[in-house]
């Protein structure tokens, strides 16, 4: 996601978190920001940064998932030359580059009880000791942690510091995800497809057909806006008809009728193995011309469309949402296998 595209909304509910986000901005108190994926948790971050009095210091990000539990320690505190093999030279934890600005801590909820506890000391005490080192050193740095964790269930259940999930909430600010978000959906799909059609060297951005645009709504975008850019700049560079508005869209690009079967494992291949060697031995079958395999394509598709509409009652949107397709990829098929429903 853009930077620039952090506040682009207009429901109320995306409204609230972004004022309670400006509200909590100037003080110099943890902030626990929680949300879906795609939800804009690091841009959350960086508005409680740049409108604070911290705003010319540094903006420190640290992903707590990305690292080996074995390096986090590491990488929040800094260590010493030679205080484990590989420490070839002493270098600063993330704690001391954000000294004087803000830390960034995203994916809060995988820290180890260790990391935890001595993140606790550093936030309750301003100083951090690296590893290796005999004294601590201070820093002033304000925390803002995020996370898609139940952190509070966690910690009634023991896997999570309670002690330090209090530390770090002096204020929670939960971002509403893209489905709740009323109105915001047609905003955010109309910049995106601007900007991408700009990107392409589009005269002209002719918007999206009017159950494109029913479609985007309906959908529920597990993947929120960064799911939402994708979809719609996927559409936008497959679609050739520059002068005429959007008429396809495709919302889970792994799906399709060629998806290779999945593997479960040694027990399944063994079962497949033994299966093959009970069933008639048939060789495949075999194609000897291009022509052929694309009718055997073809028969394979016009098969498996004609099913799903005699499925459907000939109901052309609900079969289109049965196979996955848009409504204008189901008339092409139809069209194309001149599929007509029998009287």
């Amino acid at each position: 996601m853009e930077r620039d595209n952090q506040f682009i909304g207009q429901s109320g509910a995306f409204l609230d978190a972004v004022e309670r986000a400006s509200r909590a901005a100037p003080m110099a108190r943890p902030v626990l920001v929680i949300g879906e994926r795609g939800t804009g948790k690091e841009l959350i971050a960086e508005r409680l940064h740049r409108l604070s009095d911290r705003w010319e210091e540094p903006l420190v990000t640290m992903n707590c998932a990305a690292l080996p539990e074995t390096l986090i320690e590491a990488e929040l505190f800094g260590h010493e030359q030679g205080a484990f093999t590989g420490a070839t030279r002493a270098r600063e934890g993330r704690f001391e580059e954000a000294d004087g600005g803000t830390l960034f801590l995203d994916e809060l909820g995988t820290l180890s009880m260790g990391a935890q506890e001595r993140l606790l000391r550093a936030v309750e005490y301003g100083e951090v000791t690296r590893i290796g080192a005999s004294r601590p050193t201070r820093v002033d740095v304000r925390i803002v942690a995020a996370t898609n964790d139940d952190l509070p269930r966690r910690a009634d259940e023991g896997s999570f510091r309670a002690d330090l999930l209090d530390r770090l909430s002096f204020e929670v600010i939960t971002l509403p995800p893209l489905r709740v978000r009323e109105g915001d959906i047609p905003v955010l799909a109309d910049y995106f497809g601007r900007r991408m059609a700009a990107e392409l060297g589009w005269e002209e951005w002719p918007g999206f057909a009017d159950h494109i645009a029913a479609a985007m709504e309906e959908h529920p975008w597990p993947g929120n806006v960064r799911e939402l850019r994708n979809v719609v700049e996927r559409a936008i560079y497959r679609w050739d008809n520059w002068d005429h508005p959007i008429g396809e869209v495709v919302f889970d690009p792994f799906d399709s009728p060629w998806k290779p079967l999945p593997v479960s494992g040694s027990h399944s291949a063994k079962s497949n193995s033994e299966a093959s060697d009970r069933a008639p031995q048939q060789s495949a079958p075999r194609y000897d011309k291009i022509d052929d395999l694309r009718a055997a394509v073809d028969a394979h598709e016009r098969a498996i469309v004609e099913h799903a509409l005699g499925a459907n009652r000939w109901n052309q949107r609900q079969t289109a949402k049965a196979l996955g397709l848009t409504y204008d990829q189901l008339r092409h098929c139809t069209k194309k296998h001149d599929l007509i429903q029998s009287s």
